[in-house]
């Protein structure tokens, strides 16, 4: 799908562009700004839609809802969004990153789905964006596709849910330079540490931390 000319996106648009800018790219030019302020606004707009559709159109209760989502606002969920627009393409990238073949990293192609959802919305106002994600995203949750295995998040939430318990991911260092950072992630359950994981992208990270708490709670 074409969601460029269908919604008539200008890709010459600055707001547009940084959507596809990464770190790399403006440490090397110094000029202009990346997504990552943008993939933050992007990610709670695709929530809220994602959610706002499960609850009108199902009734689920809050478990299954919180695990549908997660499902398919996960990275690897993102990453097959970005890719079957065509995204990669778009990427602005450093030298480096380009010879390490960024175009093609998950953790970078993932957040460029986030990151344009935000430039829509700033530039073409939230219906666009929201016809955007009923467009590419809701179809897989329709015809119930399972496209995005290993969710440890998922997961694990299913499991805490049961025993009524809470959980949360920390940062507790990040390392490197900006293009190619090292995150590490510890998750809690009721405030006790019980996976640790580290990646470079901060999903992925929290992905690995709840990989190691699911293989602490299978012991």
């Amino acid at each position: 799908m074409d969601i460029i000319a269908k919604y008539d996106i200008d890709l010459n648009n600055e707001v547009i562009r940084r959507a596809f800018t990464h770190s790399s790219y403006v440490n090397e030019t110094k000029k202009g700004e990346d997504y990552e302020r943008l993939e933050f606004l992007g990610d709670k707009i695709l929530d809220f839609v994602v959610s706002e559709y499960l609850y009108v159109n199902d009734d689920y209760d809050e478990g299954k809802m919180t695990k549908l989502r997660s499902s398919y606002v996960c990275e690897n969920a993102l990453y097959t969004y970005a890719k079957k627009l065509g995204f990669p393409e778009y990427l602005r990238l450093g030298k480096g990153e380009e010879l390490t073949g960024g175009r093609d990293k998950p953790s970078i192609v993932a957040d460029t789905f986030e990151s344009f959802l935000a430039a829509v919305y700033l530039t073409k106002g939230f219906d666009t964006v929201r016809n955007i994600i009923y467009d590419i995203v809701i179809p897989y949750i329709e015809n119930e596709e399972d496209l995005f295995l290993h969710d440890y998040k998922t997961k694990l939430q299913e499991i805490v849910q049961t025993d009524q318990k809470s959980t949360s991911y920390e940062i507790i260092n990040e390392e490197g330079p900006a293009n190619n950072k090292t995150f590490t992630t510890v998750v809690k359950i009721d405030d006790v540490v019980l996976g640790k994981g580290t990646a470079n992208s901060k999903k992925e990270a929290e992905q690995e931390a709840a990989k190691d708490a699911l293989s602490k709670l299978e012991r």
